[in-house]
């Protein structure tokens, strides 16, 4: 009685399946006769935020990332396309331990930049994350020592307004940055 079932079961898995597997190939040929009029900017032809809207897909299709991305994540494609790293994102110099007089030197467009730090040698210990600010570029692991510092390349006048000395009407006003353990630590330990 069981093998009946099963054979059974393993005849009706057998009825499904196609006798020839369809290939990508084909997904892929259909695909690109579909978008033949559309046109993707490259990424040197991008000079306005209108520029990265996506064309979209056509109608009855799903949309791949290249049709439906926007923004930051479209332009980071069309770099990739172009063989150009938008976000700098290959890894940190780890043939050194960063120093005070020689720190690994980590790039930001922000205010605010964090760096995992694996060791020397690389991978001698986990991944710790030291966060560097404009305000405290210079930061150090605390389970290796290696030294971090941050280097501001974005634009001088962001808009933000840093001053820190805005406030909300009836908030409270802004007294500083909140103390940490780090805070008492003395500046050339850093």
């Amino acid at each position: 009685m069981f093998l009946q079932r099963t054979a059974f079961a393993a005849a009706r898995r057998v009825a499904v399946r196609p006798v020839v597997a369809r290939s990508f190939a084909t997904s892929i040929v259909r695909r690109d006769a579909a978008n033949e009029g559309v046109k993707i900017k490259k990424f040197e032809e991008i000079k306005s935020e209108t520029d990265l809207l996506p064309p979209g897909a056509a109608p009855g299709t799903v949309p791949t990332d290249l049709e439906q991305a926007t923004g930051l994540e479209r332009l980071e494609i069309l770099g990739k396309m172009q063989g150009v790293d938008i976000f700098d994102m290959k890894p940190l110099d780890a043939s050194r331990k960063g120093t005070l007089d020689s720190p690994i030197m980590v790039k930001s467009f922000g205010d605010e930049q964090y760096a995992g730090c694996t060791g020397y040698p690389a991978d001698s210990h986990t991944t710790i994350w030291v966060t560097m600010s404009r305000d405290r570029p210079i930061e150090r692991c605390p389970e290796c020592g290696s030294v971090y510092k941050m280097e501001y390349v974005g634009p001088e006048d962001d808009g933000h307004g840093h001053d820190h000395e805005h406030h909300v009407e009836g908030a409270h006003p802004y007294h500083g940055e909140e103390k940490t353990f780090a805070d008492f630590v003395r500046p050339e330990y850093r």
